[in-house]
């Protein structure tokens, strides 16, 4: 697990006291529609996959706060409390709106039920629709086939009824390119539920800024 609460370095960009910022989490609270971090006394209580395995809640940052990954700070849905304990989106074309701006990347904290290669839409501010390859590994004891960052890795699997011991969960952080300079309005996720985001973040660089300033 590649977990930090340090800040990484500000890169070099705008003077002080610009209101620029490099990274903004979206809030996915409204599009939570699945459970998949469960304690040992509810692990019947999710569904990561078609046999409901879930993520040992122990070895997984808890529903509701803020992290920080490889640099990358990321917003995780949900909360303890929340009804039905949902802390993920299963991906079924949810448009998620977005802070209309100039991005880069997009980041996903994501894993899937399978290896998945899909695509994501992104929706521009002049009406302008791209579709992004969007490529996850596999949740299930199994290497970041694509070459994503691995942010969560698990040393056991929750299943219905047992803990499977040295049997990896994991969980990605995945990137996919903004190539169109136009400000971005919205997200359409794709119609894969294999699919699983816990948390997505926009960035911008320094770059992006410089662009904005002189088009």
């Amino acid at each position: 697990m590649k977990l930090s609460t340090e800040h990484p370095a500000a890169p070099d960009g705008p003077a002080p006291g610009s209101s620029w910022q490099p990274f903004h989490t979206v809030d996915l609270t409204g599009h939570l529609n699945n459970k998949s971090v469960t304690t040992e006394s509810g692990k019947k209580n999710g569904r990561l996959n078609v046999w409901r395995n879930t993520i040992p809640s122990q070895h997984f940052a808890a529903a509701g706060t803020r992290v920080e990954i490889d640099g990358i700070p990321y917003a995780l849905g949900g909360a303890e409390d929340a009804p039905e304990g949902y802390d993920n989106v299963r991906c079924a074309g949810q448009y998620l709106p977005v802070p209309e701006g100039s991005y880069d990347w997009i980041r996903f904290l994501a894993t899937s039920e399978r290896r998945t290669e899909t695509e994501v839409a992104v929706h521009f501010a002049d009406g302008q629709v791209d579709f992004e390859p969007l490529r996850v590994s596999d949740l299930w004891h199994a290497p970041a086939w694509f070459g994503e960052s691995v942010a969560f890795r698990t040393p056991t699997m929750h299943y219905p009824h047992h803990v499977q011991e040295r049997v990896a969960a994991g969980v990605f952080g995945v990137r996919v390119p903004v190539t169109r300079q136009t400000p971005v309005r919205g997200l359409r996720l794709p119609r894969h539920v294999a699919v699983h985001v816990f948390a997505l973040t926009l960035q911008s660089t320094p770059e992006a800024l410089t662009r904005r300033s002189t088009s």
